[in-house]
């Protein structure tokens, strides 16, 4: 009797294994379904940027990313993506231990808001902030009667990185803080240790790989947004151009040499940047797991 009730919960299972291993042409072609997707809007794209850069030789590409613009250029996005990385890995951290471990009205429309900068066009983006911080706007005015400015200067553009860029480590901090409960920092507590304690012995360690993510797309989103900078920058060139805004107005003045190869810079550190983080973790997940 057991017998049969086993080979009655087994035959099911077994009968789907060998029907699924009878036919992997349904596997093969969503693999190469997944796999032309990918190249038709990623690699073909990348590859043919890569071209167009080092068509010409090596020098150019060289010469072109040396010129006074491009420099002062990339200086300005490497401020300001460092600037925003560190803001909104902080608060970042800060927002997502608030959303999963405290309990307060108001609790899921902030939940909701941190997600607005995904559904909110970029351009849009810069048009709030001109509202709120241009001359005319609520508090722009009055930062400008101090000597202040924000729109059509730096403040303005960090302002509008931040804003778009604000979700990235809460989204990948909310869901790992979720799955890892209470419990650890409980246990911390009751030993006797303090919250700042607990927070760096328990809580960061648990979560760093995904601050390291979220600190990751913040700086790959950071170096390649265009729409709200360009709304609150006024663009000016050497001193409100970030690296984006250079490669818009060499496409525009069909200066393409150095537009493209201010691109392929920036793709490729975003590349290097994402990939790298997830190598980088699988090599440490796996000497971690050999360890006795």
């Amino acid at each position: 009797m057991a017998t049969d009730v086993l080979e009655s919960a087994v035959r099911p299972g077994a009968g789907f294994v060998l029907a699924h291993r009878s036919r992997p042409l349904g596997r093969w072609l969503l693999i190469a379904a997944v796999l032309g997707w990918f190249a038709l809007l990623i690699l073909v794209p990348s590859l043919a940027l890569l071209r167009q850069v080092l068509a010409g030789g090596l020098r150019p590409f060289f010469e072109t990313l040396t010129t006074p613009e491009v420099r002062r250029a990339f200086g300005l996005t490497l401020g300001i993506t460092a600037l925003a990385a560190v803001v909104n890995t902080v608060f970042g951290i800060a927002v997502a231990l608030v959303l999963v471990r405290q309990r307060f009205f108001g609790r899921a429309l902030l939940d909701g808001v941190v997600d607005l900068p995904f559904a909110v066009s970029p351009v849009v983006a810069g048009l709030m902030l001109i509202m709120l911080y241009g001359p005319e706007g609520w508090l722009g005015r009055w930062l400008e009667s101090w000597g202040f400015r924000v729109i059509y200067a730096v403040p303005g553009m960090i302002l509008a990185t931040l804003f778009v860029t604000v979700p990235f480590v809460v989204r990948e901090l909310v869901p790992i803080l979720r799955e890892l409960g209470e419990e650890q920092e409980q246990a911390a507590y009751t030993l006797g240790a303090g919250r700042w304690q607990t927070f760096w012995r328990v809580t960061l360690p648990s979560i760093r790989w995904g601050v390291a993510y979220g600190v990751t797309l913040t700086v790959a989103r950071s170096l390649g947004e265009f729409g709200a900078v360009l709304v609150v920058s006024g663009n000016l060139i050497g001193n409100t151009q970030t690296a984006t805004l250079y490669i818009h107005d060499g496409i525009e003045s069909f200066h393409t040499g150095g537009a493209y190869a201010a691109s392929l810079v920036l793709a490729g550190v975003s590349f290097v940047l994402l990939v790298g983080m997830d190598v980088i973790r699988k090599r440490l997940d796996a000497r971690e797991g050999k360890r006795p």
